[in-house]
């Protein structure tokens, strides 16, 4: 099937907004330093907008008018050294494209791992890395109709410029604009709250929990490249409400990873470690805003043996973890500003390809509360929210069910010789 484009557009503020360089927190400037993409299907429905063209203008005033004050998504980075980055809050725009796809809608989702397939990454922009920095978009968006009337909408934004928490709450804010209703919330831009622009000091703290540290590797080798050379795929995995009673709580990221290493085939000796991603925004004193549009996403390592992890009983892995969250006080997310403050470079703790915690490592996202389901632009819920690209070893998602019966979905990428042990053990080991 082939997608074909119809137009691409540039959408700017709808009025004029503060022009100037905005400072970026450390927060900003580390780990997945490229766009991260999202998408959305809708169903045509008796109440969808006609003309056909009443859609894309929907869409296109409604962004002008939400980069109003969400200004900075509208503006462009620029490199000041040491791998370390500016905002340039100069409103040129956002790129939006029209496209068609034509099939119906429903073939996207017949094969059983849609989200692997060439189809499916037509459905997001490409973002042209070839470019100048400081000419690349913050921010794509690809709407594509459907033979059948139904529509997709994806969005791709710099990771620089916004976590997952905030990438939702803009998507949110647009949907209420697009509704026809005003702003939720207004957005809180200054990052000074996480220090940002400040000069850098001259002592650098230790961090014994940091993801900065290096992780466990396989025997013979000094670090993940070699592992990533092999083949990986990626699945959606569901847990049904009663198997989620019987993991429990924090019991949903020590299942993966004691699963993980089972599959792995890792021998008892063997050094393993999870990543967690902890949001900050209430771990930190005071809190911050309401609103605030930017990182504040820190990880989290919890380690041990192989052997343990597959010996002792699940709760032994869900306590790891927890005491590595735990730690995620003010004062620690202070000590990694500081610690990254303190780096005369960045480059090492940035990552162009997606942060890789492959073998014998895995980080396990939680989507668990965030708002991700339930975007109304004026016709309906969406029947379909994911993410894009997912193709590194070891790394997973958490999210809810979107039909609200208390399961889950763990979506998930591991070596192609590893995925089928995962699965039986993923089913078998919940007693």
């Amino acid at each position: 099937m082939v997608v074909s484009f119809k137009g691409c557009y540039t959408v700017k503020p709808a009025e004029a907004t503060w022009n100037g360089p905005l400072h970026l927190s450390e927060l900003d400037q580390i780990g997945t330093i490229i766009h991260v993409p999202t998408i959305y299907f809708y169903r045509s429905t008796l109440n969808w907008l006609s003309p056909p063209d009443t859609i894309t203008n929907t869409l296109r005033d409604s962004l002008s008018r939400a980069l109003v004050p969400f200004y900075p998504l509208a503006g462009r980075l620029r490199s000041i050294g040491g791998g370390r980055l500016e905002l340039d809050c100069n409103a040129e725009g956002v790129l939006f494209f029209e496209a068609e796809y034509e099939a119906k809608l429903d073939t996207i989702f017949e094969a059983e791992h849609f989200t692997q397939s060439p189809e499916y990454h037509c459905l997001f922009p490409s973002v042209d890395y070839t470019v100048p920095i400081h000419e690349l978009p913050l921010m794509l968006v690809q709407l594509t109709r459907f033979k059948c009337g139904g529509i997709s909408l994806s969005l791709t934004i710099s990771h620089v410029v916004v976590d997952g928490p905030s990438a939702l709450y803009f998507t949110s804010e647009w949907a209420r604009l697009a509704r026809g209703e005003p702003l939720g919330t207004e957005p809180f831009l200054d990052r000074k709250v996480l220090r940002a622009g400040e000069p850098r000091p001259q002592t650098s703290p230790s961090l014994d929990n940091s993801v900065y540290n290096p992780l466990p590797v396989m025997p013979g080798q000094s670090n993940s490249a070699e592992e990533g050379k092999n083949e990986n795929m990626v699945v959606m995995l569901n847990l049904s409400k009663t198997q989620v009673e019987k993991l429990k709580n924090m019991a949903n990221d020590g299942h993966i990873w004691r699963c993980a290493c089972k599959a792995r085939e890792l021998k008892d000796e063997q050094p393993t470690a999870i990543a967690v991603w902890v949001d900050s925004r209430n771990r930190v004193n005071p809190p911050l805003p309401r609103g605030y549009l930017g990182n504040a996403i820190v990880d989290v390592i919890a380690t041990s043996h192989a052997g343990e992890l597959m010996r002792k009983p699940l709760g032994y892995a869900s306590r790891r973890i927890r005491q590595a969250i735990d730690k995620v006080t003010d004062t620690y997310v202070k000590s990694i500003i500081e610690f990254l403050r303190n780096q005369h470079d960045l480059t090492r703790f940035q990552a162009i390809k997606g942060p890789l915690f492959g073998n014998p490592n895995v980080e396990v996202v939680s989507w668990l509360t965030l708002p991700i389901y339930g975007i109304d632009f004026g016709w309906g819920k969406e029947i379909y929210m994911g993410s894009g690209a997912h193709d590194c070893d070891g790394d997973s998602i958490v999210l809810q069910n979107p039909n609200g019966d208390g399961s889950l979905m763990v979506l998930l990428c591991l070596q192609v010789g590893h995925m089928d042990a995962f699965k039986r053990h993923f089913y078998e080991d919940i007693i």
